[in-house]
């Protein structure tokens, strides 16, 4: 594998405490690049359903933006198994034939070969793994916008509300487990609270007025979202009020900490990205460089913000630089939402659902046939 100028100084390390005791010896070491792909070869996966375990291992992997599939005896890796009994013994070897991963997996044939992939992730490249996560978005397959879930590559999918209204704007909890959402039942807007494990529904915020747009703290214990019992829109966490302007304040995200929220706000006008402290204050302007931005949502890593800006006669997907300011554009679509490991993006477009890695450009459609898709969310 060759490196390039514009190497990224990734020194790919496997961690000594992923092997057995008897596989110590020194550890491979692979160098890429932004652009390249570590070369792996995926070995047979024996038993009865081990070939779909192979396939969906293979997606996943493809998907995660690090991996080449690649002949056996050609690559740096080789990924194989035994998968039955409702268990997989996953086991990843270098080129020399030492054992760099040796872990089992429980659950479906689809979550063992997705915790197989995060694990190889993990494990190989020290970045977090995206495909053990869920995903919540509207679709009008009904003839109704509903929410419905599926896994982060738009398999399985889920219808989770039969509301015969208007549901929009879900919130995945972190873990996955809970999901709250804007609901019409009552008449008016409120934010309904559903347990994904027991199907228990609550209806958890209910001020006279809208109640909208719930984010998740990233401990899942705290909800952030626009109510507008005061008069126009605006933020509260729970029953604290943290603005206090004449605008409508919409689309918060939370910072990785949990310590500040990143919002949109038309007080100045048109629409733009503000930062506050959970606790309140004032909102601070973000420079973005775009004269109308909404729906912003915080990386995980805490680095970047993705988020909709107006142009080209429709919307565009950009991400901001927290750190060097810098606002950078990646295409057509809304709604973008960062997976768990802060470099792939979720977004709607074209009444479909697209993944875009933002490190190589590379955008994957994983799900339509569902009538309008919109506002995704994804667990972290």
């Amino acid at each position: 594998m060759t490196s390039t100028p514009r190497t990224l100084a990734l020194i790919l390390a496997v961690l000594a405490a992923a092997a057995p005791p008897a596989f110590s010896q020194e550890p491979p070491t692979i160098e890429i690049s932004k652009s390249d792909r570590i070369d792996i070869a995926l070995g047979a996966i024996s038993g009865p359903d081990g070939e779909a375990v192979a396939s969906v291992l293979r997606n996943d992997l493809e998907l995660s933006g690090w991996f080449k599939i690649a002949p056996a005896g050609k690559a740096a890796l080789s990924a194989g198994g035994s998968s039955s009994g409702g268990g997989l013994n996953g086991v990843v070897t270098d080129a020399a034939g030492r054992t760099v991963l040796s872990e089992s997996y429980s659950g479906s044939a689809r979550e063992r070969a997705h915790r197989f992939a995060d694990a190889i992730v993990e494990t190989i490249t020290g970045k977090k793994g995206m495909a053990s996560s869920k995903i919540a978005f509207v679709a009008t397959r009904s003839g109704k916008k509903e929410i419905y879930t599926a896994d982060y590559d738009g398999k399985g999918v889920s219808q989770i509300t039969r509301d015969n209204s208007i549901s929009v704007s879900p919130a995945l909890s972190p873990d996955g487990s809970r999901l709250a959402y804007t609901g019409y039942q009552s008449g008016y807007a409120d934010i309904y609270e559903i347990n994904l494990r027991s199907g228990a529904r609550e209806r958890i915020v209910k001020f006279p007025g809208t109640n909208s747009g719930a984010a998740y703290s990233p401990d899942g214990r705290r909800i952030a979202c626009s109510v507008s019992k005061d008069g126009n829109p605006e933020l509260y966490v729970g029953s604290r009020r943290l603005t206090k302007t004449r605008g409508v304040e919409s689309s918060p995200t939370w910072s990785p900490d949990g310590g500040e929220i990143i919002y949109s706000s038309d007080d100045r006008g048109t629409p733009q990205l503000y930062r506050i402290s959970a606790n309140g204050g004032s909102g601070r302007p973000l420079s973005t460089g775009h004269s109308y931005c909404t729906e912003p949502n915080w990386s995980p890593d805490g680095s970047k913000v993705a988020f909709s800006v107006r142009g080209g006669g429709g919307f565009l997907v950009a991400v901001l630089d927290l750190s060097s300011g810098q606002t950078r554009t990646l295409g057509a679509g809304e709604d973008p939402v960062w997976g768990p490991n802060s470099r792939h993006i979720l977004f709607s477009h074209g009444g479909s659902l697209h993944m875009l890695d933002s490190v190589t450009g590379s955008r994957t459609r994983i799900l339509g046939d569902l009538g309008k898709i919109t506002e995704p969310t994804w667990s972290r």
